[in-house]
């Protein structure tokens, strides 16, 4: 998580659009794009510890969901929330600074943590992102990229890599998989699991 966010802080320039921000030149805005944060599963959920890293570096966090997109006329906004954290590891995890509609690229940065499923909402979603990623929005994981890499099937670009892997949805072919392998773990392929 700090090489990410370390990573991160040196990729941009730190080129302030909101007034808001100007004259904190070490701080950045981060948007994150992700699931209700009041359902994060603190103990384990890596979107919070990202959101946690950068508070402790001083950096202001926003969250927004699937729902929060809109286009208006050629701009991409969001509705996002300005929040900090509390220092508690249950629901209470987060206060709501403000919520208001903002500009995708007047963010730092836009860090997509959406959890599956990659369904139609999700496939749109990306779609707004690369629209903001044109006007200028700095994406964190490429709307593209996300779109063309099912993140379960990209390890069979790296056969090398690659534990005994079957992909289907053949019952007989997974039970048979089973029988010969014994210890198998299972997964939706466009959900999370």
């Amino acid at each position: 998580v700090v090489a990410r966010l370390a990573l991160l802080a040196a990729s941009i320039e730190l080129e302030r659009t909101d007034p808001d921000m100007q004259g904190e030149s070490n701080i950045m805005e981060l948007a994150f794009f992700a699931d209700p944060p009041g359902e994060f599963k603190v103990e384990k959920d890596s979107t919070f510890a990202m959101m946690a890293e950068a508070a402790k570096r001083g950096h202001r966090i926003a969250v927004f969901e699937q729902g929060d997109f809109a286009l208006d006329r050629d701009e991409v906004t969001v509705r996002a929330s300005r929040i900090e954290l509390t220092g508690q590891e249950d629901t209470g995890w987060f206060r709501i600074l403000e919520t208001r509609n903002r500009r995708l690229e007047s963010f730092d940065a836009v860090i997509v943590r959406k959890d599956p499923p990659f369904d139609v909402e999700y496939v749109n979603s990306t779609y707004f992102l690369e629209l903001a990623e044109k006007k200028g929005a700095r994406v964190f994981n490429r709307p593209e990229a996300i779109r063309s890499h099912n993140e379960k099937l990209t390890i069979a670009q790296f056969p090398e890599f690659m534990v005994p892997t079957l992909v289907t949805s053949d019952e007989s072919r997974l039970r048979a998989f089973h029988q010969e392998q014994h210890d198998v773990i299972l997964k939706p392929l466009n959900a999370m699991g």
